[in-house]
């Protein structure tokens, strides 16, 4: 049982994945397994314990405070090949709890010395794309008033006043003529004309139109000559720090009023906003909602030896372990306390097993889940169940060169077995094969699809076994192809 991984899949739905939703009360734990069905195949022993730990958070948040200060979550440990669904899941899950939510490879904290990059990069990735989710739902709140605010702007700038209107009272002119009216008419003309513009904004026919706007200047160039020698999270810091503390430049800039709009209207929203409030909800909801997701953990798991790489593995452990423990990280934003951040690793465990991790950091994954590989069942289930089936994906993107693609029962059918065989046969990735075999199945197609423009292409048994069947007999030549 496994499920379906797909590079893609947001550019083709419509849909959005949701924000935030701070209080997922309505959602059970078989409500969210139900969910997780609809995009991942199989796999229920994982989504029944991803799900449970979703829901625990909730009744967490029920207790009184003295008690929920001492109540822990149970972090998870799921095991299994690549591209059976691990990373899909924990990301699918915070998307449905709305929770802050980051992927980190273990190995990356192996790159430089014995320790590697710090582990506590990982906090700070997380506290970061929570002040991130937390921006967007306050500019969503205030988009109304930014737009409006912005469409004066842009008003201004395409219809500005003239200059004479900023001095009062009415000016005799020696032909006895008095300009007060002469001013009235004309701010009557401005309005008329100002309005007349405002609809043509309104309408998208100014889109194109050229205009002038001041924007600000951003900052990234002062830092950026201290970044390289100062690590990646000081240079980060030093960059916030100076666009603090220098005053905010602007420069005029000519662009199309599509692009202008867009500008004024982050810019209007930026004021509306209360940062500091946003920062301190951002850090709470990273504290008690956020999901860390470490991927590849089987590969700083040592191995029995003493000597070599293990030890750069064993550090990287030791390193971790505090966080996972529960700790307190220092960031740009203050001190993020860990012990109630969700963490689930993930590794194959090919060379190694969880055994081989530190004892004190197994006993912080009390729960383990295994993951199962794929079947020839699976493969066809997982070409026509998800939402986000790559046959759906296939079918909309020849579709905008008027071509019709559809699969039969038989051809879904020896797809999924040539990709169970090929995986059988060489180094098994799981349901990524199947990216593999609609490639190549679908090549002339895709590149041919100007000329097939309304004619309908039928995916069957014949046409799979002769695209495809040549090639995996061949195994010295499927193993570089499939």
């Amino acid at each position: 049982m496994a499920q379906w991984l797909l590079a893609n899949e947001r550019i083709l739905m419509s849909e959005t994945l949701p924000i935030i939703n701070s209080d997922p009360s309505d959602l059970t734990p078989r409500q969210i397994v139900t969910e997780l069905d609809r995009y991942i195949v199989g796999q229920a022993a994982a989504k029944r314990s991803v799900a449970i730990a979703l829901r625990n958070r909730w009744r967490r948040r029920k207790l009184d405070p003295a008690l929920r200060e001492e109540i822990a979550p149970k972090n998870i440990l799921m095991i299994g090949p690549t591209g059976v669904g691990k990373t899909e899941i924990a990301r699918r899950l915070a998307a449905l709890a709305g929770a802050p939510f980051v992927k980190v490879e273990a190995t990356r904290y192996t790159e430089v010395g014995y320790h590697g990059r710090d582990v506590e990069s990982m906090i700070r990735d997380l506290v970061k794309q929570s002040i991130n989710m937390f921006q967007t739902r306050a500019r969503n709140d205030v988009k109304a008033k930014a737009a409006e605010a912005a469409e004066e702007r842009l008003l201004d700038a395409l219809l500005p006043a003239p200059s004479s209107w900023s001095s009062s009272g009415a000016v005799k002119t020696s032909a006895g003529f008095d300009e007060t009216k002469s001013e009235t008419n004309a701010a009557e003309l401005h309005e008329k004309t100002r309005a007349k513009l405002k609809k043509k904004l309104a309408d998208g026919s100014l889109d194109a139109r050229e205009v002038e706007i001041d924007v600000s200047a951003n900052m990234e160039g002062v830092a950026g000559v201290f970044a390289p020698s100062m690590g990646e999270e000081m240079g980060a810091e030093l960059q916030d720090a100076l666009s603090r503390m220098m005053p905010r430049k602007s420069k005029r800039r000519k662009m199309p009023v599509s692009e202008a709009r867009r500008l004024l209207e982050a810019d209007e929203a930026d004021k509306l906003i209360d940062q500091e409030a946003v920062t301190r909800q951002a850090v709470e909801a990273a504290e008690n909602l956020g999901i860390v997701f470490i991927d590849e953990i089987d590969k700083v798991a040592g191995s029995g030896r003493s000597q070599g790489p293990d030890v750069s593995r064993e550090g990287v452990q030791r390193d971790m372990l505090p966080i996972v423990e529960g700790a307190s990280v220092s960031t740009r934003w203050g001190l993020v306390r860990t012990d109630h951040i969700l963490f689930i690793a993930a590794g194959a465990f090919h060379m190694s097993k969880p055994s081989d991790l530190l004892p004190e950091l197994q006993g912080r994954f009390p729960i383990r889940v295994e993951l199962q590989d794929l079947t020839e069942e699976d493969f066809r289930r997982i070409l026509t169940a998800p939402r986000n089936a790559i046959t759906k994906q296939y079918a909309a993107l020849l579709g905008t060169e008027g071509v019709t693609l559809e699969f039969t029962d038989d051809g879904l059918a020896e797809m999924a077995k040539i990709a169970a065989t090929a995986n059988a046969r060489s180094q098994n990735i799981g349901a990524r094969r199947l990216h593999t075999v609609m490639e190549r199945l679908l090549e002339d197609v895709s590149f041919d699809a100007i000329e097939l423009k309304g004619q309908t292409v039928t995916v069957d048994a014949k046409m799979v076994k002769e695209r495809l069947r040549p090639i995996l007999e061949d195994e010295d030549l499927a193993k570089y192809i499939l």
